[in-house]
């Protein structure tokens, strides 16, 4: 058992707060906004991840929050950065909230050996920048060179919506550092997953063949750049699978069908080789960014993160296309957008695609009426755009003119589509996300249009005087 300190209670530093307490470890996660710490000591989480508040109750006993570093720096053997990194105005990473981090560290840096670890996604050489900050801030505060502590790199790979799943059965755990003791230290903290060893919760169970975790060590600026390169990859490949559906459409095949043929290759795979309307959220968008300004800072033009980025926005404008296909015109149009979370499973609308669509139809004149199963408090508290939302299906449908299904909740596949039709103006959905089923869809008298598959059924005459 270790005492850990995890510094940022967003969606990456609960969910590893809460799990390493759940495997038996002494955790305090510290943040500076006191609202959130003051709802989480209440047992308020400040945003939905599967199973997360479920793990925080069972961890309960060895979990603690604070405001004050005071608090949860001194005796900690391990401190986790796990704050915010959103790219600036010229793309690269913002750390201004790491270094407000590794001061207080720094400040409040106890005897023993601590490791400190960058948790955040962040750029090459913040191994060095975090270290420099906890010295200077250390003698700064004692006049006296620091205590020993080592800084190490321990990206996260989490997906939003299965968090919680990923920490428990991660495909790997990479660790960078110059110090063994650091990779010693984090190898123990971590051997319940490397080793499969603790007991899982009853809301998760092991998975099927679960072996060891493989423990990859490196140096630090590998281990930045192996984050950055995954993420970048990932998106790549949607990027691809996105660029070939245009073309599907137009030779007439089928691009669920060429996923699967390509994703059989098992030097490939199947996964985030679905069509549609794109990626977005809080690491895809910014860690692309914060490659290309790495690129621009060290002369290494980044081509193909480029092209990626730009196939990606282009998916948007794909879907308004299709509408302005069938419709002729958006002014005035009502438009049913279903799903505003940039995925499902999760209530997070950090570039979320769904959004970026919702603009453009503003834009071009429609109204925008939208669902989300999970997202709309939070809609209605952050969004500054004019969407009007409904509550459910036979609101947000009612006298629109289209439906677009924008974000791939399972709750969308079982609506009574049959029963629906008939409040619509004029029943035509644009799936994208080819998560619907187009031929119930079609048998239902629906016009059903997809992303890179042949569309179902045909539009009458539009009302008010369009054909």
């Amino acid at each position: 058992m270790q005492r850990v300190t995890v510094v940022g209670a967003g969606y990456v530093g609960l969910t590893t707060g809460a799990v390493l307490a759940y495997l038996g470890h002494r955790v305090t996660v510290v943040d500076v906004d006191k609202a959130k710490v003051e709802g989480l000591k209440a047992g308020r989480l400040p945003f939905f991840e599967p199973y997360l508040e479920e793990l925080v109750g069972l961890a309960q006993d060895r979990l603690a929050f604070t405001h004050r570093y005071e608090e949860a720096i001194p005796g900690a053997e391990v401190v986790f950065l796990a704050v915010g990194t959103p790219a600036g105005a010229d793309g690269s990473p913002d750390l201004s909230q790491v270094r407000a981090a590794a001061e207080g560290i720094g400040r409040h840096l106890g005897p023993g050996f601590t490791v400190v670890v960058n948790k955040s996604t962040v750029p090459v050489g913040s191994g060095n920048y975090v270290e420099a900050l906890v010295r200077r801030a250390y003698r700064e505060a004692y006049g006296e060179e620091p205590l020993a502590f080592a800084v190490a790199s321990n990206p996260e790979f989490l997906r939003e919506g299965q968090a919680v799943y990923d920490s428990f059965y991660p495909d790997r755990i990479v660790v960078g550092a110059e110090d063994k003791r650091a990779l010693e230290v984090l190898r123990e903290l971590y051997e319940p997953i490397l080793e499969q060893s603790f007991v899982p919760p009853p809301f998760l169970p092991r998975p099927e063949r679960m072996g060891a975790v493989p423990f990859i060590t490196t140096d630090t600026a590998s281990a930045e750049l192996i984050k950055y390169g995954a993420n970048a990859f990932l998106a790549m490949k949607i990027s691809f699978i996105n660029e070939l559906a245009g073309l599907a459409e137009r030779v007439g095949a089928d691009i669920r069908e060429v996923a699967r043929g390509i994703g059989l290759d098992s030097r490939i795979g199947h996964r985030f080789l679905g069509a549609g309307l794109g990626w977005g959220g809080s690491c895809f968008p910014k860690d692309t960014l914060a490659l290309l300004a790495m690129g621009r800072e060290y002369g290494v033009p980044m081509l193909l993160v480029a092209a990626t980025r730009e196939v990606n926005a282009l998916q948007r404008q794909r879907v308004v296309e299709k509408l302005l296909g069938e419709l002729k015109t958006l002014k005035g149009r009502t438009i049913a957008l279903l799903g505003l979370a940039f995925k499902p499973h999760t209530d997070d609308l950090r570039e979320s695609p769904a959004l970026e669509l919702a603009a453009s139809l503003l834009e071009r004149g429609a109204f925008v009426r939208a669902h989300d199963p999970m997202a709309l408090p939070r809609a209605r508290r952050e969004v500054a755009l004019p969407l009007e939302y409904g509550e459910g299906p036979e609101e947000v449908l009612r006298d629109a003119d289209a439906v677009v299904l924008a974000t791939d909740w399972p709750e969308y596949r079982t609506w009574p589509w049959e029963s629906l039709k008939a409040l619509m103006r004029i029943p035509l959905v644009v799936d994208a996300r080819n998560h619907l089923d187009r031929d119930r869809l079609g048998a239902a008298g629906y016009r059903y249009l997809g992303v890179g598959v042949p569309a179902r059924g045909v539009l009458e005459a539009l009302p008010n005087g369009c054909s």
